[in-house]
C-alpha cells in the first residue's frame, strides 16, 4: 500500500513538474528592502508555450503574495491587484517589470538583503483550469540584472495585507 502512494505522490509530482516545464522563467529577481519596510516586488519575464495564467503565488517570506499591475491613469499612480490572473499568452514573451506588472511581496517576515535569495511558488492555471505551482529561489537586488536601475515602487500603501488603494 505505501508503494502504490509512493508511486501516485511522485506521479502527481512529476505532472506538476511537466506542467510547469511549459513556462519559462527569465531575468527572475527581487527588489531589496531596508529594516522596516514591508513591501517589495518581484520582476520576471514569462513565457508559457501553450499559453497559461499566473493566478497568484506565496512565498515564506512574506504574509502576502499577490500578481500586481501598477499604472498611470492621468496624474496618478495606481497599484492594485490583478482579479483573475494575468494573461500569458501562447509563445508570448510577458515582462513583470518595475511600473507594470509585478509580483507584490507584503507583510515581509524580515528585510530581503541584496545578494541573498527568496523562495517564491508562482501559480498557473492552463486553458483547461487544470492549476500547477512553479517553484524558484529569486535572487534578491537593489538594481535589475544588467545593472540598470530600475524606477522606485512606493509600496508604503502595502504596509498591511488590508492596506487599500
Amino acid at each position: 500500500m505505501k508503494l502504490k502512494s509512493l508511486f501516485t505522490a511522485s506521479a502527481l509530482t512529476l505532472a506538476t513538474l511537466a506542467a510547469c516545464a511549459q513556462v519559462e522563467v527569465q531575468n527572475v529577481w527581487a527588489r531589496a528592502t531596508v529594516k522596516g519596510q514591508m513591501a517589495t516586488g518581484a520582476f520576471m519575464t514569462l513565457t508559457a508555450k501553450d499559453g497559461a495564467k499566473l493566478v497568484g503565488g506565496s512565498s515564506p517570506a512574506a504574509g502576502v503574495t499577490q500578481v500586481h499591475e501598477m499604472k498611470m491613469e492621468g496624474s496618478v499612480m495606481k497599484m492594485a491587484e490583478v482579479k483573475g490572473g494575468l494573461d500569458l499568452p501562447a509563445g508570448k514573451a510577458v515582462e513583470l517589470k518595475p511600473g507594470g506588472y509585478h509580483i507584490m511581496l507584503m507583510d515581509l517576515k524580515a528585510p530581503l538583503t541584496k545578494d541573498s535569495t527568496v523562495p517564491l511558488t508562482l501559480v498557473f492555471k492552463d486553458a483547461k483550469g487544470a492549476e500547477s505551482k512553479l517553484e524558484l529561489k529569486v535572487p534578491v537586488a537593489a538594481t535589475a540584472p544588467g545593472g540598470t536601475a530600475a524606477p522606485a515602487m512606493d509600496h508604503a500603501t502595502h504596509a498591511k495585507p488590508a492596506a487599500s488603494h
